[in-house]
């Protein structure tokens, strides 16, 4: 059975470093890579919207760009000395805004992860994450995200961390990415416990008894760090310990509120070179 991968691209270089991870991570397996662009005729995607019409010259120059483009990076990987028998790249050029467009396409393909990068050229290089990042972290619930930095290597993950308040009930199609991830990898998952309390009351040490059960098939351990600021613990541990993956599960109104939102995501440091997988609570 073949993987079916979103490989979002505005044709940037952070587009591209991601589009090679996957590569990277996917090497062994069969897959097929939806390579999308979505194109407008302005930065203002709204003026787009309603401006330009199919068949004007404005949106047919603007999808010819969209369409040579992607012929570009589909050539460049045709061209790369390590070629994949395994790999299918299905390019899809669109006029919609890029949000939109990323959530037509994992519903129409059956998409079951994205790839991207955390920046194209038109964000600011004093964010962490771009617009277009977030909104799919938080907004594409039905299907995972790796956001792969422009600073991250394209080695295999072998140390993932997965931070936890043990608070809430887990369920293994929630997490199934990360173990196929661990598993495809053969990482090891080092589950991160930011704790202000002392000792874990009876629903926590229940859902960390399910996430052993969980993890049964792939090397993991527990880690406790107490009386730390989350954005804080997180970046010490993944620095010190030379992490290559952070994972979490975007639960709304839970887990600290939501993982992604902004101050949080401005405060911690590690995404200047570790990918960050994003799964979500099929409850939401």
């Amino acid at each position: 059975m073949k993987h079916n991968v979103l490989l979002p691209t505005d044709f940037s270089k952070n587009a591209w470093h991601a589009l090679l991870y996957a590569l990277e991570l996917y090497k062994n397996e069969h897959c097929n890579f939806y390579v999308l662009n979505v194109f407008s005729a302005t930065s203002n995607v709204i003026d787009s919207l309603i401006n330009m019409e199919p068949g004007s010259a404005l949106y047919e120059e603007s999808k010819l760009n969209s369409e040579n483009g992607l012929a570009k990076v589909l050539d460049t990987i045709a061209f790369r000395d390590n070629k994949n028998s395994k790999h299918n790249f299905i390019p899809i050029t669109t006029f919609n805004s890029a949000l939109e467009a990323i959530k037509n396409i994992v519903e129409e393909k059956d998409i079951e992860i994205i790839v991207m990068g955390t920046r194209g050229e038109t964000n600011s290089r004093k964010t962490v994450y771009g617009s277009t990042a977030l909104s799919v972290m938080e907004k594409v619930r039905n299907c995972a995200v790796i956001v792969v930095p422009e600073q991250a290597n394209h080695n295999l993950p072998k140390e993932i961390v997965f931070p936890t308040s043990y608070k809430t009930h887990f369920k293994r199609r929630e997490l199934k990415y990360l173990v196929d991830v661990a598993k495809t990898c053969n990482a090891a998952i080092r589950i991160l416990h930011i704790s202000k309390e002392g000792k874990l009351d009876k629903k926590q040490l229940e859902n960390k008894k399910l996430l052993e059960a969980i993890f049964e098939s792939v090397e993991y351990s527990f880690h406790t760090l107490r009386y730390v600021e989350i954005p804080t613990g997180i970046n010490c541990f993944v620095e010190s310990r030379d992490s290559d993956m952070v994972a979490f599960i975007n639960k709304k109104h839970k887990f600290f509120g939501s993982i992604l939102t902004q101050p949080l995501v401005k405060d911690i440091t590690y995404h200047s070179a570790v990918p960050i997988l994003v799964m979500h609570d099929l409850r939401n």
